[in-house]
Formats: structure tokens, C-alpha cells, sequence
């Protein structure tokens, strides 16, 4: 190789690795200290893609909704760094859910960025306009399930998500990642499937005052024909997912 080929080719290299250590998100993903299993899930989650999607940023003030054992909550703590702030939020139903993987996660003082709350749906203590972002993976048709136990009182969605959009900030995001259900479903598969509809949640949020900014075939999966419960090991962890991304405007 001639010395300019030589020069070029460092040069490259050099731009490339001083790209990537400046890309708090993709530190995030590698960040040493996350666990095999985080890893084996980024597999189907795809998080760098997802956040850079979304576009978080260092510094911010994130509430992770209904976080349960907080592989996103990790993430996000990461990216946001030491300036920043992740809320780790859960009900009672959700915290004992994740109980198991958020006590490992947070053992010995780790995370000092993230905040644990603990708030039902009635009432979930979100800081007024205190939110760059708030994001719902996996959870946002729970809204609309109820299993008749106390275990999970059922949720009235339309405060709920009034209180979101008090607690992000104008101009902040709000992000939902979801189970795909059928066209025409509306919020009827989240009972016995623990689905929603795209459409659905578009409308949803839009009519709760957030306008809807981007979304993303990131999550898609063309092998799911929105039939089988997302719990179904025929279908567990290949499901078809949506990834909306909306913006408070006022």
C-alpha cells in the first residue's frame, strides 16, 4: 500500500473511532457493565437503532413508564449520563413483576441517575413539565386491559395519558413501542392478546395532545400475523411492533 493510501486509510479509522467514542448512545449499548442478558435481548429490541431514531440526548430528564425489571431504564441512564435523569416509574402490579431483574439491576448503588417511583395510574406523580421525554415499551395496552383483580385496578387511559402530557415539556417526546393487533382492532386485542393497534394509539395520543412526529418499521416483523397472544411461544419475542414517536407541542 503507498504511503498516501496508508495516510488515508488512518485517517478514516481515526475519524471513525473518534465518531464512535462520541456517540453517547452507542456507549450506551456497549457499556460494559450490562449483563449477557441485556445483550441477547438487543437482539429483537434493536436499541441503538431505536434510540438514535428517537433522538435522546445527554442530559436530558427521561421517565421510563412502567420500567418493570429496566433494561430500557439502563439504557437510557447511559445516554442521558451523569447530567441527566432516568425516572424509573411503576405501579404495584409492574415493580413486583420486574422485582426479580430490577433488584439485580440496581444492586450496590449502580445507576446513580435513576430515580425509582412508585405511582399508580390514578395518580402517577410526574413532575408538571418536568420531562424532555416519557416512553412506553411493551406496556401502553395495558391500559386497556383489566384482569377484574386488585392486583391491577383498571385504568382509566384517557387521565392517564393527560397526565403524561402535563408532565412532558413543550417540545419534549413522547415514545410508545407496541405489540402490533389487527387493522380495525382498536384496543379490543389487549385483553386477550396483549395488542393494539397502531392506528389506534395514534389516535389516542394525538386526541391526549401530543402530535405525532415519526414512526418507525424498525420493530416490524412480517412473520407475525397479529393472531396469537404476544405471551404464545409460537410468537414470544418475534412479535410485529410499532414505534411511534410524538411531540408535545404546547
Amino acid at each position: 500500500m503507498s504511503f498516501p493510501s496508508r495516510l488515508l486509510l488512518c485517517v478514516f479509522l481515526t475519524l471513525s473511532t473518534l465518531a464512535l467514542a462520541g456517540d453517547p448512545i452507542q456507549k450506551a449499548v456497549d457499556h460494559a457493565e450490562r449483563s449477557e442478558k441485556d445483550r441477547e435481548r438487543d437482539q429483537r429490541e434493536k436499541p441503538a437503532e431505536i434510540l438514535k431514531f428517537i433522538g435522546v440526548k445527554p442530559g436530558w430528564t427521561v421517565a421510563d413508564i412502567f420500567s418493570s425489571a429496566g433494561y430500557y431504564t439502563e439504557l437510557l441512564a447511559h445516554v442521558v449520563g451523569p447530567e441527566g435523569k432516568v425516572i424509573a416509574q411503576n405501579n404495584a402490579s409492574y415493580k413486583n413483576y420486574g422485582s426479580k431483574g430490577a433488584a439485580l439491576r440496581f444492586t450496590e448503588g449502580r445507576l446513580a441517575n435513576v430515580t425509582h417511583l412508585v405511582s399508580e395510574a390514578d395518580d402517577l406523580k410526574l413532575p408538571k413539565d418536568g420531562l424532555d421525554m416519557a416512553i412506553m415499551v411493551n406496556c401502553y395496552h395495558d391500559l386497556y386491559w383489566d384482569n377484574g383483580k386488585p392486583s391491577w385496578p383498571a385504568i382509566d387511559a384517557k387521565k392517564f395519558l393527560a397526565q403524561l402530557h402535563a408532565a412532558v415539556k413543550p417540545g419534549g417526546l413522547m415514545v410508545v413501542i407496541d405489540h402490533t393487533a389487527k387493522e380495525g382492532s382498536g384496543s379490543s386485542a389487549a385483553q386477550d392478546l396483549h395488542r393494539i393497534e397502531k392506528a389506534y394509539a395514534e389516535q389516542d395520543f394525538t386526541a391526549a395532545g401530543f402530535t405525532l412526529l415519526k414512526s418507525s418499521d424498525l420493530l416490524r416483523r412480517s412473520g407475525d400475523d397479529h393472531s396469537v397472544n404476544v405471551y404464545d411461544e409460537a410468537i414470544k419475542g418475534k412479535t410485529d411492533r410499532f414505534v411511534l414517536v410524538f411531540q408535545k407541542k404546547s
